[in-house]
């Protein structure tokens, strides 16, 4: 395996943690009754808060510390600061020791969004939508497997074990990724592209646009899966001894973002991305609504299409950002999109927890995202055309 391979190796592997950690919490509750003495479903989903903003709000000063100490040590610490935060989670024995755990492995997470994706975009190679859509992939496995293996590891050994087993997984990736040469990700870097140019107010109109859907799309893609286990107990089993059952069954629907993500990743190299995002965001309202609506069975089906273009925006932003970012500016311009569109990703976990305590049940969640559908669509209005050329990539930092 040569040095660009095992570079994109575990960058991949760092996105599917990133993602995976991140839900282990939503059903892992399921199992919580009577861990922590007067505290119900929304209250301990809420617990969740400071991990979600803290991973948010941490991706600007990760651009910076990755400049100064460089990728390689940021990933290092990534890796083993996140397992070890995940295995205080499955030890502690209060509310208060439980949110700080959470909020430390936010700490941790937020390092992969700056670094990785910066990352991935340098050592791609002239395929850049195909390689975001892989990466993509990656980070929806994370989302797929976290309910499905949450569930299975809950009900043979406990909530505790949820959090302690992929904490030592990611503990051990980081042993490997520390035992690899130095030099890989020098080596892994190729000579760019030249930057096309774009006039500076379309840049500046699309970043701006682009920073806007961000928020709205944080928000749309947390909410959506950190909700999802839930509302499948709600229409379809009704009851937390079917845990195994809903995992594999919300596995099965948000797979369907994995294969949106890998189709718009290759045509994101092909097409008018404005004419693909525009297209995905349409989409979003109707099928929050029909969700809504829809009862029994038919929640699977609208549950996986609404997935399935919530994921194949965050492709389609990814690239737009590639591609009218120069490369001297878009480390920065990575971290303060992540920045804003984890902020409005730190929303969700308040707003499914306190919106289901008030009202028992999933609807005003669900109604709530609609009219956030409806103001991603606006703003994808909005985005300026461009070229439909090839991405480009940036030439490696001497």
């Amino acid at each position: 395996m040569d040095a660009q391979t095992r570079t994109i190796v575990f960058i991949n592997a760092a996105h599917t943690l990133t993602h995976y950690a991140l839900l282990i919490l939503p059903t892992a509750v399921l199992a919580m009754g009577g861990a922590f003495p007067g505290l119900d479903y929304g209250a301990i989903v809420t617990l969740g808060t400071a991990m979600f903003a803290i991973y948010g709000l941490g991706s600007l000063p990760v651009g910076w510390l990755a400049e100064r100490y460089g990728a390689r040590a940021m990933m290092a610490v990534f890796f083993v600061g996140t397992g070890a935060s995940l295995v205080a989670c499955g030890l502690a024995v209060t509310p208060v020791t439980f949110a700080a755990a959470l909020g430390l492995a936010g700490v941790f997470l937020a390092i992969y969004h700056p670094v990785g994706t910066a990352l991935l975009v340098e050592v791609a190679g002239p395929g850049l939508g195909r390689a975001i859509g892989i990466n993509g992939v990656f980070g929806n496995l994370g989302v797929s497997l976290a309910p499905l293996a949450t569930g299975m590891i809950v009900g043979a050994f406990g909530w505790r074990a949820g959090f302690v087993l992929p904490g030592a997984v990611c503990l051990a990736i980081g042993a490997a990724y520390l035992r690899t040469p130095a030099s890989v990700t020098a080596a892994a870097r190729r000579e760019g592209a030249t930057f096309p140019d774009i006039p500076r107010a379309t840049a500046i109109r699309a970043f701006v646009v682009l920073t806007a859907i961000a928020v709205t799309n944080g928000l749309m893609f947390n909410a959506i899966t950190i909700l999802l286990p839930k509302l499948l107990e709600e229409r379809l089993a009704g009851s937390a001894d079917a845990l195994a059952v809903i995992g594999v069954i919300a596995f099965a629907v948000s797979i369907c973002g994995a294969a949106t993500q890998f189709t718009v990743g290759r045509l994101a190299d092909r097409v008018s991305l404005r004419a693909l995002f525009l297209g995905l965001a349409a989409s979003q309202m109707p099928l929050v609504v029909g969700l809504a609506l829809a009862s029994g069975w038919l929640t699977v089906p609208l549950a996986a299409a609404t997935i399935a273009t919530i994921f194949g925006q965050v492709t389609v932003n990814d690239a737009m950002l590639a591609r009218t970012v120069p490369p001297a500016l878009r480390a920065r311009a990575y971290a303060v999109r992540f920045f804003v569109g984890f902020v409005g990703a730190a929303a969700a976990s308040p707003l499914v927890g306190i919106l289901h305590a008030r009202f028992g049940d999933m609807q005003a969640v669900l109604w709530t995202l609609a009219m956030v559908g409806l103001l991603t669509a606006g703003f994808a209005a909005l985005f300026p055309r461009l070229t439909t050329a090839p991405a480009v990539r940036p030439a490696p930092a001497e």
